[in-house]
């Protein structure tokens, strides 16, 4: 047996385990990279540990802990409210109104996981407020990045049409751009109906979760409690002007946002330390390991050429058509673990040779490839859909992590399948 197909077997053998016996996945993840790391690959200790995703651990980190200041000084409450005002009432819009948010970002030129890091704490203490699905407001939230994360300026976009001008690829960015932008609207449009969102068309401000309020409220407490959650203290006015620096630092400077979130934490913590006391033990330090872990094996089986092996045994099919679905699903699965630039970059240049061959149009190819590639970035797995997970208060995560991974599933299924019979089947380009 292959050392590639050993790894597979143990990643599978990771799910398995961890869904049957409520181990945190991320610490079998960590023991299977030692051991296939050490054991089938012949990896020393520096090896395995080069896969581990600082970067990322640092983003869960600093934004969980800068969200939880804001959420013990009521700052999110008081954009909660602000939020309402803004559409007049109308908790239904809400979930829209952060789709475009984060489209807008990324379409700037943000990165997505900045976008996503800026708005989903917000969106969902929004979402705990007033009853709406975490699940529903974070996919509304990381479609929305999806979704305008190709236009022609964007990070995506211009890594994607790069990639095509230098393999000497017909490519058309606008084509590209409203590929992933119609894709994306679809979906939340769907997520929207079937999650509960046009039973939020009577809900305004004023309403609360069920179960938000305590069962002894009368009318004086609760209109304190919402004169309370208005007003704009000291510490709020400094926690709204540290989440302004946060997004100026990242769009504007190019700065990390995860150790801007841990540096703004820290001014905030040591001015008002009564507020910050709990914040350390409120960062959702299971959900670090548990992507921590999985994204650590998944770059020891990066190193040991298991993502390149499947690769090139699916380039090697002799049917141009069913060889382009397979590395739209190829595409899906491992981005949902792992880079989705990094999987673009290296499934684009796959597709070459059978591109070349005129029988599958390239423009239609390369947009269902870089779809396929980004929709599924609401698996708990990715940085979207980790930061998603992270940020949502008052939420039991196990639940909710199983949901979105059920919901990332589903995409990672039907997706690729649904895009490549529009974008490639047709011939496009």
């Amino acid at each position: 047996m292959s050392a590639e197909l050993i790894s597979i077997i143990v990643l599978v053998a990771v799910f398995v385990i961890a869904t049957t016996r409520s181990i945190n996945m991320g610490a079998l993840a960590f023991a299977a990279a030692f051991g296939v790391g050490e054991l089938v690959a012949d990896f020393d200790t520096d090896t395995i540990f080069a896969g581990f995703p600082g970067d990322l651990f640092v983003v869960l980190v600093g934004v969980t802990y800068l969200f939880a200041i804001a959420r013990a000084n009521g700052t999110t409450d008081w954009l909660v409210h602000a939020s309402i005002r803004v559409v007049r009432g109308r908790v239904a819009l809400i979930p829209w109104v952060m789709f475009v948010l984060t489209g807008a970002l990324t379409a700037i030129g943000a990165v997505s996981p900045a976008a996503v890091a800026i708005v989903a704490p917000i969106a969902l203490s929004f979402a705990t407020r007033y009853g709406i699905s975490p699940l529903l407001m974070g996919a509304m939230v990381v479609h929305g990045a999806q979704g305008g994360g190709f236009s022609p300026i964007s990070i995506y976009g211009s890594i994607v049409n790069g990639i095509v001008e230098r393999e000497n690829l017909p490519g058309n960015e606008i084509a590209l751009f409203l590929a992933s932008l119609i894709v994306n609207l679809v979906i939340a449009g769907i997520l929207f109906v079937v999650l509960g969102g046009l039973k939020l068309r009577g809900v305004g401000d004023g309403t609360e979760a069920a179960g938000d309020k305590g069962a002894d409220e009368g009318p004086d407490d609760e209109e304190k409690k919402a004169e309370e959650d208005t007003r704009l203290t000291p510490a709020r006015i400094a926690t709204l002007a540290a989440l302004v620096a946060l997004v100026v630092a990242v769009l504007a400077f190019d700065l990390d946002a995860g150790l801007t979130s841990i540096t703004l934490a820290v001014v905030l913590s040591a001015c008002w330390p009564e507020d910050s006391r709990n914040a350390v033990g409120q960062i959702a330090w299971p959900t670090v390991l548990l992507i921590c872990g999985v994204l650590t094996y998944v770059a020891v089986l990066d190193e040991m050429g298991t993502i390149k092996w499947a690769g090139d045994g699916v380039g090697d099919i002799g049917i141009p058509l069913l060889a382009s679905v397979l590395l739209c699903y190829i595409g899906a699965v491992i981005s949902a673990f792992a880079s989705s630039v990094g999987i673009m970059g290296a499934l684009i240049p796959l597709a070459v040779p059978f591109l070349a061959q005129g029988e599958i149009g390239a423009i239609g190819m390369v947009a269902a490839l870089a779809v396929s590639a980004t929709v599924v970035d609401v698996s708990p797995f990715s940085t979207n859909g980790a930061l998603v997970l992270a940020a949502a208060p008052g939420v039991d995560r196990e639940r909710f992590f199983r949901q979105l991974m059920m919901y990332g599933g589903i995409v990672v299924a039907v997706v690729p399948a649904v895009v490549w019979l529009v974008l490639v089947v047709p011939g496009w380009g």
